[in-house]
This record gives structure tokens, sequence and C-alpha cells, in this order.
């Protein structure tokens, strides 16, 4: 067997070979060294770079390297002992060098892997702000859609335009294939289809109220889902093939519904509710958003605030065309009450002047009676019977003055009068009544009361003559006592009027008149009513005498037209009765017969 050499024959060096090497070697220790400026030139440009001494350190490594290399292009050929100590010492430093950077990278590598992991979480966090800012522009789509819906819903305030406008406008945004409502039934047992979308099922189809589904909508203020067999998704006129609809129901309030009525609708409910069906187009693969179930949700709430404000202007205008029709009725009212007191007016006006021509015959032969000779008992009579003609011509007139009363439109004749006369002349009337059933008639003027006085006699005469002639008609046996004073302050006030407040000023006074008698007095019950005409009285004496109250009621209105005020006392039927008046006269020291009219006060 032939012997083998084994041993690889040493490479003679080719001279091509070690050239390639040589410009190799130049080119790697120019990169090395171009290394370093970059970074260098980077560092300078950049505001903030961490681990600058370990940037250091990798660029000596990176150096030394490229020193490296330049010096082995000098060991291609013969070289000399310093070529080679110094080969080593870059060798041997590129060694620790490297080893130093080594060590320091073993330190740097978890804050390296830090800043991996916050750029992750950076990175997860802008990815979060992303998905927010997508849900916030869906919330304002949204907001901008329910906008737009409630302008539309809220643009009439028709209730069933309303309800219509919301199914077109609810079917055009979000794309249904139908929309209806449901309304509850008068009887409240059912609910009744009154609008839908695309006309696709009969309207006034009826679905029982008790089903699970209708209580699980309505004891929900979301929207829920619908199974597309359920009786209130019965609102489409064909079936799907594959995929079957997805269909949402929701509540809607029903506020305010008076006289709301739609085929059977209720007239009043405080607790009702309808519901709003919305069907997606089947055979497709569309689902029911968070985003549009919450709109759905949005605007049942509007539909509900604008019903109610649509049923409050219906109240409104029916308050209105009320008030109208009443407006007119009184109108009407007014109209013939004014033509009753014109022709009442006119009546009294004719009656009027056909008494006074009677009455004025009389009052002309009696004046012409009083210039022939009497005797002393004849005189007294025919100046009685001239006093009580001309009394009957003042109550003729006063029969117009009822009617002015009324209106508003009488006015005092005021002039200077003799007061003391005045009542001397009432006593006179009085008298012979009296004297008939046995009553005294008594009279007390105070010693400071003036004898003349400005103010309308007339109705002053006959005030104190419908006082007195009360108490002479209600009075079997007693007296009768007449008291004329000027009132004090503390005496003005009436017990039964408290708010009444008299003003004095100069130049006048008020006369206060009490009349009292021991009649037959008031009873509590019939108080209220002493001053009403034509009231109806308990007390069984005063039925008896046929008193109406008209005296004291013209009395009352003639009292307040000078300013003064009167009122009643009595402890009871059987116990006598005591008639307090004051009234606001002027002073004057004699007398004038210029008259002067002036309107009641207000």
């Amino acid at each position: 067997m032939d012997g083998c050499d084994c041993i690889e024959p040493l490479w003679q060096a080719d001279d091509l070979l070690m050239k390639y090497q040589y410009i190799s070697d130049f080119f790697i220790a120019l990169a090395y060294f171009s290394i370093p400026l970059e970074l260098i030139y980077f560092v300078q440009k950049s505001a903030f770079f961490p681990y600058r001494w370990v940037l250091i350190q990798f660029g000596a490594f990176i150096v030394l390297c490229g020193a490296t290399h330049l010096i082995n292009m000098w060991t291609f050929t013969t070289y000399t002992k310093t070529i080679a100590v110094v080969l080593t010492v870059a060798k041997v430093a590129t060694a620790i060098v490297s080893c130093i950077t080594a060590l320091m990278l073993v330190h740097i590598i978890p804050d390296l892997l830090s800043v991996k992991l916050r750029e992750r979480f950076l990175k997860a966090k802008a990815e979060e702000l992303d998905r927010e800012m997508g849900k916030i522009k869906t919330k304002e789509e949204m907001g901008r859609h329910v906008h737009m819906l409630t302008h539309e819903i809220r643009s009439t305030l028709d209730r069933h335009t309303i309800l219509r406008t919301t199914l077109v406008e609810m079917g055009r945004t979000l794309g249904l294939a139908e929309c209806a409502l449901w309304m509850p039934s008068r009887s409240g047992t059912s609910l009744q289809l009154s609008h839908t979308l695309h006309n696709n099922a009969p309207l006034g189809s009826v679905v029982p109220i008790n089903l699970p589904i209708v209580t699980k909508i309505f004891n929900s203020n979301r929207a829920e889902r619908i199974s597309h067999n359920s009786p209130l998704a019965s609102i489409k006129t064909r079936s799907s093939r594959y995929v079957p609809p997805e269909v949402v129901g929701v509540r809607v309030p029903l506020l305010q519904l008076t006289n709301f009525q739609i085929n059977d609708w209720p007239e009043l409910s405080t607790k009702a509710f309808a519901v709003m069906v919305l069907m997606l187009p089947p055979d497709s693969a569309r689902k029911w958003r968070p985003q549009e179930l919450e709109l759905v949700e949005v605007v049942a709430d509007q539909v509900a605030v604008a019903l109610s404000h649509a049923a409050i202007l219906e109240e409104s205008m029916r308050a209105r065309d009320l008030l109208m029709e009443q407006n007119i009725a009184l109108n009407a009212a007014r109209r013939e009450a004014e033509m009753a007191i014109c022709a009442r007016n006119d009546f009294l006006a004719v009656m009027n002047h056909e008494m006074r021509t009677p009455m004025r015959a009389i009052i002309s032969l009696s004046s012409l009676l009083l210039e022939t000779k009497l005797t002393a008992e004849q005189r007294l009579m025919i100046e009685t019977i001239l006093k009580s003609s001309n009394l009957l011509e003042t109550l003729s007139n006063d029969v117009l003055d009822i009617s002015k009363l009324g209106d508003g439109s009488l006015e005092l004749e005021i002039a200077p009068f003799n007061l003391h006369a005045t009542f001397t002349d009432v006593v006179d009337l009085i008298k012979p009544v009296a004297a008939f059933k046995r009553l005294s008639v008594m009279v007390h003027l105070a010693p400071e009361l003036p004898t003349y006085a400005v103010g309308d006699q007339k109705r002053l005469m006959q005030t104190i003559l419908n006082v007195a002639g009360n108490s002479v008609k209600f009075t079997k046996e007693g007296h009768i006592s007449i008291t004329a004073s000027i009132a004090r302050p503390d005496s003005l006030r009436d017990p039964y009027a408290p708010d009444f407040h008299p003003v004095l000023s100069d130049g006048s006074f008020y006369l206060a008149v009490q009349v009292k008698d021991t009649g037959c007095g008031i009873s509590p019950q019939d108080m209220p009513h002493t001053f009403t005409k034509f009231a109806h009285p308990q007390n069984a004496t005063i039925k008896s005498h046929g008193g109406n109250g008209l005296g004291l009621a013209l009395s009352r209105r003639f009292v307040a037209l000078m300013q003064g005020n009167i009122w009643l006392e009595s402890e009871g039927a059987g116990k006598g009765c005591t008639t307090t008046f004051f009234v606001k006269l002027g002073l004057s020291d004699k007398p004038n017969a210029n008259l002067r009219r002036i309107a009641p006060p207000v």
C-alpha cells in the first residue's frame, strides 16, 4: 500500500490574492474611520442623546478596529519588528475596548428593553386614543343626526305630522327596511298599528298588550331586540330568503294625551306607552350597532317631548276657542243688558214725567190753600200735605236716581242748607204715623252742631227719613230717638268695615246720626242681609210688615256718595235696633241759593 502525505503542503502567497486583501483592508479601515465621524456629527446635531459615554467607547472600538486593518496592510510583505509591535498593541487595545463595551452593553440592554416596552405602551395608548377619537367622532355624528331629526320632528306641532316625520327621517338616516308605530287602544288591552313607513302592513292591526315582548319593552327605557317572528315585527310583506332581518323595539311615552285620538286611541292616559318598531333590510350582514340603538332611544324621547308640546298647544287652542266663544256670549249678554237698561230707563223717565203732573197740581193747590184763612190745626195739616207732596216728588225723581246709581252717573246737588231745619222736617213727616202708633219721637241735636252746612240736602233728608221711617215701621210700642252730632275721629270707624278710613279736610266735618228704637230688632242670621235689596228676612215681625230692605239699600248708596258709612247694631230679635251713619258735609255761615253739582266720589 502506498503511503500518503496527509500534511497539506505550504501555500505560497499569490501576489494577486495579496493585492485583493491589501485593497480590502484599506477600504475596511476607511469605513471604520468614517463611522465615528458620522456618529460625532449626529450627536452634535441632536439636542438630547443618552449614553454618550457608551457611544464614545463604541467609537473607540470602531477606530481601533479600523487601525488594526490599516496596520495589517503592511504585513503582506516583509515587515519590521516595529510594525509587529504596533499591530499587537492595536489588537490588544481593540480586545480591551471591545470587552469593556460588551460589559457596558449588559447594563444598557435592560434600559433599551424598558424603552422598547415604553414604546409599546405609548403605541397602545395611541391606539386607545385613536379608538376614543373614533367614538367621539361617532358620537358627534350621532349628535348631528339627533339634532337633524329633532329639528325635523319639532318643525311642526301637529302630532300626526310629528309621527309621520319621525318614521321618514329614521328610515332615511338608518337605512331601514320598515319602521312602524303601535299605539295603545282606548281600553288599554291592545296595541294598534297606526303608522308605517312603506305601508307594507295594513293599518289597524291589533296586538295584545300583555305579550311578554311588549311587557319587556314597556319596562325598559332601552331599545330591545325583537324576534323577526314576533307579532310586533309583522310589518313586512315578504320574508327573507337567507338571513332574517334585525328588528328592535323601543317605547315612546305618551304625555298629555287629551283628545289625541286616531281610530281608538285613548283620550287621557297618564302612564301610556307606544311602541316604535325598526327593521333593518333582510338578507344582509348588517347588525344593529350600539350608537344606532342609542340614536333610536334618544329619538324616542324627543318624539315624546314633541308630542307633549303638541298636546299643550292643542289644549291652549281649545281654551282659546272656548274663551272666544265665551267672550262672544258675554258681549251678546252685555248688549242685551244694555238694551234692557235703556228700556228700563226710558220706562222710568216716562213714568216720572207722568207722575209729576198730578203731583205738581197737589203742590200748587196746597200752596194756594196756605194763603187762605185757616185754623192752626188746618194750617199744620196743609203744610204736612205740602211737605209730603214735595217729598213724594223727590221720591219720584229718585226712581230715576236708582237707575243712575246702577251705572254710576248720579250726581249730588251740593248747596248750603239749614241742617237743623232738615231734622225738624223729618220729625214732622214721621210724627203723624208715630202718633197714630202712640210712639214718642225724641230729637237731640248737639250744641256744637252748626245750623248751616254745605251738601246735598235732599239725599241727606231722604237717608234720615228712610232710617227713622224704618224705626217707626217696625216699632209697636216704646220710643224712637234721633241724635245728631259732629263725629269724633275715633267714632268714625265702622266695626263691620275695619278697612274703611275716612279722611277729614279743612272746611268740612262729619255729621254723625244715630237712630234708636225699641222695635222688633234684628236676628244675627238676618244682620248680613240688612242692606240687601229684596232680601227675605227670617224674622216673622219683619215679614208681617213687608220689609224688603230697599230703603236701607238706597240709603247706603247715598251715604257712600257723601263719603260716609252706615251700619246697624242689634242684640237680637225683640231687643230693638240702633242705626248709625255719618256723612261728610261742608261748613257754611249762611245759606246760598246757588247750586253746584259734583260727581260722586270714586
